[in-house]
């Protein structure tokens, strides 16, 4: 059994938090240089070429890439022959704050959803996941809601056709519009309860933008990215080629009586870093 101490996953959550919000993933990056180059639009291009550029100076700088540095979502993965020395929730959320702190993040989260009140460093959302082996996995993920109020969830009878699921993710994505600050990465969550499709979408939205899966799930990637892309909302919602960078699935067995479906969209700002202990 290996002892890992909460303080260790504190200072963990603190650095991540910082990666995250100041330096775009690198597939992003590199999905978006490649979007530029493909682009015909002008305006598209150069909304393109101010979003790569913003990135560049963010990570020179030290500066947030989005003004919304969101809720910050924690997904910890804990090997079963670990053991934890402290209190693993008190650790996050205090690595959490001192990371927004230290960064200088906007402060966006409220105490009381109904009755509101001043932002405060109130508790991250945290998934745990029990995995095989001794280390423990970390991953941040700061979500802005520009594009969580996008989320959209329906529970499909199980007689519904892959043409009916493909038509509701698209149909989520030209709902969205521009208002979630495109090009998006759009997750998308196939099986388990209700809420458990909703953590998939969250889930797939970390997953590298080039990424292997079953041959079905990969034809549905690819089949959703081009009919999104053929909607031409473009880059910041004027036009062009590229609405989203990629579509990435996860799916979990359901109940027979069943079929829930999850769209989470993010905007171009994808941020998420991880660290293994």
């Amino acid at each position: 059994m290996r002892i890992i101490s909460a303080i260790k996953i504190r200072d963990a959550v603190n650095d991540l938090c910082l990666r995250a919000n100041l330096f775009l993933k690198e597939d992003i990056l590199a999905a978006l240089k490649a979007a530029y180059l493909n682009e015909a639009n002008k305006k598209a291009k150069d909304i393109l070429q101010a979003i790569i550029k913003n990135a560049l100076i963010a990570k020179r700088e030290k500066l947030a890439i989005c003004q919304d540095t969101g809720l910050p979502c924690v997904f910890v993965e804990i090997g079963e022959n670990v053991k934890i020395s402290g209190d693993l929730k008190k650790a996050i959320n205090k690595g959490v704050e001192l990371g927004y702190k230290k960064g200088f993040f906007r402060n966006s989260v409220i105490k009381d959803p109904l009755s509101r009140g001043k932002p405060g460093y109130q508790p991250a959302i945290i998934h745990i996941d029990i995995v095989k082996g001794n280390k423990i996995k970390l991953t941040v993920l700061p979500k802005g809601f520009g594009c969580e109020n996008k989320v959209q969830l329906r529970m499909f009878k199980p007689t519904a056709s892959i043409v009916e699921i493909k038509k509701f993710i698209v149909q989520t994505i030209k709902d969205a519009g521009p208002d979630a600050c495109p090009p998006y990465v759009v997750g998308v969550g196939i099986g388990g309860t209700a809420d458990y499709a909703c953590f998939l979408a969250k889930k797939a939205l970390l997953k590298n933008i080039v990424h292997s899966s079953g041959f079905i799930v990969h034809r549905l990637e690819r089949e959703l990215l081009k009919e999104i892309n053929k909607l031409n909302i473009g880059p910041m919602g004027l036009g062009g080629k590229t609405t989203a960078l990629a579509v990435n699935i996860e799916t979990y067995p359901t109940h027979i009586a069943g079929l829930p479906v999850c769209v989470n969209i993010s905007c171009h700002a994808l941020r998420s870093a991880s660290e293994i202990i």
